[in-house]
């Protein structure tokens, strides 16, 4: 079945195709030099159990030491003489592979990449390597404080969903992990149902998806699964009722950090993260944003702050965070939870809704620019959502959010006096 999409703006026309073995192929023809194939698996930490965290994140490294047609090496060998590139990153949701060629290119290098992400040899001996490239990765990790400051806050935010647990998971689970659970965790979730394919270029998008479907139509059925890939089914955590305070020291910082969260919406309720979209740039995002405004530039308390909207899966969290020097948390704390407050008694200005309103449509305009940009716009929503209209949809969606309408989404979901905040002081 082929259909094109009809609610969208002319900037976006792909063709979606679905395969009988369940496989989401997503095209479009795009008047720039390249084509981007990425492969969205709808698999990422989140999946795990905590006694294999971190294995969605090793296999994304194992994918690319080679299979039965293509030595360890080979892959990027080939890539890479022909001027190609290609990545792949692991979050808490899904794992996203991708590569971007000359459009003469793909016809013989999509499947080079199909092959290794779907028929990988996961052999013994690369395993043992990979595995000291991944703990080197974790203690990189734990020496970065941004990243140190955000697991604290994960921490706090969850009680018990997966997104309190690091993607890159801990060292002692990593040094126990076998390569058999590796062959294992790749047959149950790398299957065809669970897999968006997203070909944008300057190809005509039937020949895109003809490679695309020919590549996997070579993959080796032998290694595949019979077991269904799962999916998540866990309810979301309730709203914090009082205010849960974490303090830490953190030996290597010069000043405190400050991390307030609310748990929200997450993309299975996506009709109710606009507002909350909203309501981050309100708040923080730019310099006359209300927090940036007051807190730092009029009465200097913080070196910076910043507030997004985070849409997990299953859910969100609201996250606000500061950098200031210790004698000032209080105020800080004190001066976000009042701009918070403000959201729930008065009606925002238009003016101040314009400004997030042309924010959202530049930064949608300017993300579509690249065959890579709309290839990781369309294969993130259809892996998450099962729907390409909210990617289209997204700019006219942040355009429908009113003054009334923000208001009871700061009401419904970000309390003044109900939340996670986690405290890193330097030692002294």
């Amino acid at each position: 079945m082929t259909s094109t999409l009809l609610k969208f703006p002319r900037l976006n026309a792909p063709k979606l195709r679905q395969l009988p073995n369940g496989l989401t192929i997503i095209a479009e023809q795009m008047p720039v030099e390249a084509v981007n194939l990425s492969l969205w698996v709808k698999a990422g930490s989140a999946v795990e159990s905590d006694a294999i965290n971190g294995m969605a994140h090793f296999l994304e490294h194992m994918i690319f030491k080679g299979t039965e047609r293509l030595a360890s090496g080979e892959f990027e060998r080939r890539i890479e003489e022909r001027g190609a590139v290609t990545n792949a990153a692991t979050s808490q949701d899904y794992t996203h592979y991708y590569i971007t060629t000359a459009p003469k290119d793909f016809a013989e290098l999509a499947p080079l990449q199909i092959d290794v992400v779907f028929n990988p040899s996961i052999p013994d001996d690369a395993f043992e390597r990979e595995r000291l490239v991944v703990l080197e990765e974790i203690r990189r990790s734990d020496d970065n404080p941004r990243r140190r400051t955000f697991r604290r806050a994960m921490e706090t935010a969850f009680d018990l969903l997966p997104y309190r647990r690091p993607v890159l998971g801990p060292e002692e689970v990593i040094t126990q992990l076998q390569p058999q659970q590796m062959r294992d965790f790749h047959a149950n979730w790398y299957q065809p149902q669970s897999i968006t394919a997203v070909a944008v270029g300057n190809l005509p998008e039937e020949e895109l998806i003809e490679i695309v479907a020919e590549g996997f139509a070579q993959v080796n059925n032998s290694q595949q699964s019979t077991v269904n890939s799962q999916q998540l089914s866990v309810n979301p955590e309730p709203a914090f009722t009082e205010i849960v305070h974490c303090e830490f020291i953190d030996e290597s910082l010069q000043q405190a950090r400050i991390v307030m969260v609310w748990r929200v919406p997450g993309l299975t309720q996506i009709d109710q993260t606009y507002g909350l979209d909203v309501l981050a740039g309100i708040l923080g995002q730019g310099r006359t944003s209300r927090l940036v405004h007051d807190l730092r530039e009029e009465q200097g308390l913080v070196s910076s702050i910043a507030v997004s909207n985070m849409s997990n899966l299953l859910q969100g969290t609201f996250y606000i965070s500061a950098k200031c020097a210790v004698e000032n948390l209080q105020a800080v704390e004190d001066g976000i939870a009042q701009h918070i407050r403000k959201l729930q008694t008065e009606l925002i200005a238009e003016s101040e809704i314009a400004r997030v309103r042309r924010r959202a449509a530049n930064r949608f305009i300017f993300g579509n620019e690249t065959p890579s940009d709309r290839a990781g716009l369309y294969g993130y929503y259809q892996s998450m959502v099962g729907d390409l209209e909210p990617a289209f949809n997204y700019p006219a969606n942040i355009q429908a959010q009113n003054a009334p309408e923000l208001l009871f989404a700061a009401n419904q979901y970000l309390a003044p006096d109900a939340y996670g905040v986690v405290v890193l002081k330097p030692f002294k």
